[in-house]
């Protein structure tokens, strides 16, 4: 089961890293992407398989070298939790006191492209945040 914990953990860094990557240089490039929301979810699957299997190792008696290896590897997901209740708050601040209903067809694809980038950005920094508690997280386990 360590083993199986470890390959999760270095796909965890890994797709958190892709998805970084590739969300910050579409955010930066103002163009939308696809591909980052699938690789943002599969990050994000990630996160949650390497917390199952954290706790599974805890109750079967695993332990890291370090303490801090608990708070580095329980973190993600709380990181991921926080993000995505941002992310839905995103419209709401881009809007602000605008009724949608009252703005012209080419103003709301103007809105929904400032939604997409502001949400993109939301999600893109959670990412990266994973990605240095994956990568601290690993430096604490003592493997």
């Amino acid at each position: 089961m360590i083993g199986i914990h470890i390959a999760v953990g270095m796909c965890l860094i890994g797709l958190n890293l892709a998805a970084g990557l590739l969300g910050g240089i579409a955010w930066f490039r103002k163009r939308p992407s696809i591909p980052f929301w699938y690789l943002l979810r599969a990050a994000q699957v990630s996160v949650f398989v390497q917390a199952l299997l954290g706790g599974l190792l805890v109750v079967t008696g695993h332990e890291p070298k370090e303490e801090l290896h608990y708070l580095y590897g329980i973190l993600p997901l709380f990181v991921s939790f926080i993000a995505e209740g941002a992310r839905f708050g995103a419209a709401e601040r881009e809007l602000g006191d605008v009724d949608p209903e009252s703005i012209s067809e080419p103003e709301r694809e103007t809105f929904v492209a400032a939604i997409l980038r502001r949400e993109m950005g939301i999600m893109t920094v959670s990412c990266w945040v994973i990605f240095f508690l994956a990568l601290r997280a690993a430096t604490t386990s003592g493997l």
